[in-house]
Formats: C-alpha cells, structure tokens, sequence
C-alpha cells in the first residue's frame, strides 16, 4: 500500500454508527441543559421576585405594597442606570486604548487600491520572463524638443563698462534692441 492510501480503523458502517450515537447524545444532553436553564431561570426570578399574595388585603394594605413595588423599582433604576454608564466609560477607555496601542504598533498601513498594467509593466513582467526580449520604456512618452539657450560670450566687465558708456553706448543698446 502506499502513503497516500491508508485503511481506515473503522469501517463506514461503523463510523456512521457511531456518528449518529454521539448525535443522539448530544440531543439528550442539549435537552436536559435546556431544562436546568429554564429551572434556574425560574428559581432566580422566585428568590428576587416572590408571587405577590393579593388576596385578602385591604386598601390600605395594597396601597402600602405599591410604595413598597415602587421604592424597590426606582432602586433597580438607579443600579440599572449606574451600570449603562460604568459600561460606556468602559467602552471609551477601551477604544482609546485600542488607539493607543496602534500607536504604538506604528501607523496604519493605507488600504492599496488596484493598479491596471501599463504597457511599461508588462514589457518588464515578459522580460523578467523571458529575458530574451529587449524593452524600449520610452516608446510611450512624447517627443520634447530642447531649446538651446543663447549663451553670451563672458567678457571682462571692465571694458564692457567702459564701451557702453555715455550717448555711444545707450544707443549701441537701443540699435541692438531692434
């Protein structure tokens, strides 16, 4: 026999017999978890809230009650109420944090969007492949022509100073202006 091929411990049967068994345990014990919930559920509402006995009071007596249920409600109120807000704080400690810690971490890494292949990258992607062909990445790009500047001959000052001097040499720049 080969590796890829091992014989099984169990035959199908078996295992599907032993499959449904472990089912029906678990159904029964899901059941009888179920019921204890519901028993607790009902013994913890008995213990805070007993059955109000009604029967045989007289006004006074049911009135005396109602403060008593309403006193005891606005207790549960306020616990109620004081609970809310330890939870928000909570909350807002835990968000900051949180923040805190990716600070810590170093910042964010943007989310990248998807960038289409240009021409330029698939001629290298086919390159790097291939490596026989040759990739001319400016066949793309427009054509610029270059202006080549005017360069003046550098001459000592001095004598440029001294030409352009007087009437003579503001009209040598006027004439060559034109």
């Amino acid at each position: 026999m080969s590796e890829g091929q091992k014989k099984p411990k169990y035959s199908a049967t078996r295992r599907l017999l032993l499959k449904t068994k472990l089912l029906k345990k678990a159904g029964i014990m899901l059941v009888a978890e179920f019921a204890d919930k519901k028993r607790e559920r009902e013994s913890a509402l008995n213990e805070r809230a007993p059955p109000l006995k009604l029967s045989g009071l007289s006004v006074q007596e049911l009135q005396d009650l109602c403060k008593d249920l309403h006193k005891k409600i606005d207790i549960v109120d306020e616990t109620r109420y004081d609970m809310e807000i330890k939870v928000g704080k909570n909350d807002l400690e835990i968000q900051s944090l949180n923040q805190k810690i990716d600070e810590i971490k170093g910042s964010k890494k943007p989310t990248l969007k998807r960038v289409k292949k240009s021409a330029a990258d698939a001629l290298s992607g086919a390159m790097a492949d291939t490596g026989k062909m040759k990739a001319d990445f400016t066949s793309g790009l427009k054509k610029v022509k270059k202006e080549e500047e005017k360069k003046e001959e550098v001459t000592d000052w001095r004598k440029n100073v001294d030409a352009m001097s007087g009437m003579e040499g503001r009209k040598k720049l006027f004439d060559a202006g034109k």
